[in-house]
């Protein structure tokens, strides 16, 4: 089955999975960075600052990651909820999973001007689907 002959409130609800699984995602650059320097199961919060830059800002990303999510989800639930059934919140949901992979593409590759730029993507796309989903029940 394609994403176009999902309906649309599947979508809402693939979409917080996806995001849910995004959120990891920098968190392998981390993983691979540390065994670079050496795993401190003692200390791995330590290990932080031997990290190489692209690691570091892979951690940042991450964490970044938790905050994103934790406005999306409520968001996309409410759409869900509210029966939105519109192109405009498939399109908030679908672009709000490209914009946190490409902001944390972007975090890691130290490109601050488009991850700022997709941080916006993403924050209007939860903000629509809040949006849509007030207007659902107007």
């Amino acid at each position: 089955m394609s994403l176009s002959q999902l309906p649309v409130h599947a979508i809402f609800l693939y979409s917080i999975v996806v995001a849910a699984l995004l959120i990891y995602v920098p968190y392998l650059l981390v993983a691979f960075g540390r065994l670079q320097i050496g795993y401190d199961f003692s200390a791995p919060r330590a290990m932080f600052d031997k990290l190489p830059a692209y690691a570091q800002r892979a951690t940042w990303a991450h964490q970044n990651s938790f905050e994103g999510f934790i406005v999306f989800a409520p968001a996309a639930l409410m759409a869900y909820v509210t029966g939105v059934n519109s192109p405009e919140g498939v399109t908030a949901a679908i672009a709000f999973i490209i914009a946190r992979l490409l902001y944390s593409i972007f975090y890691i590759a130290n490109i601050p001007l488009l991850r700022s730029l997709m941080f916006i993507v993403a924050t209007v796309s939860s903000g629509t689907l809040f949006w849509l989903s007030l207007m659902q029940i107007k």
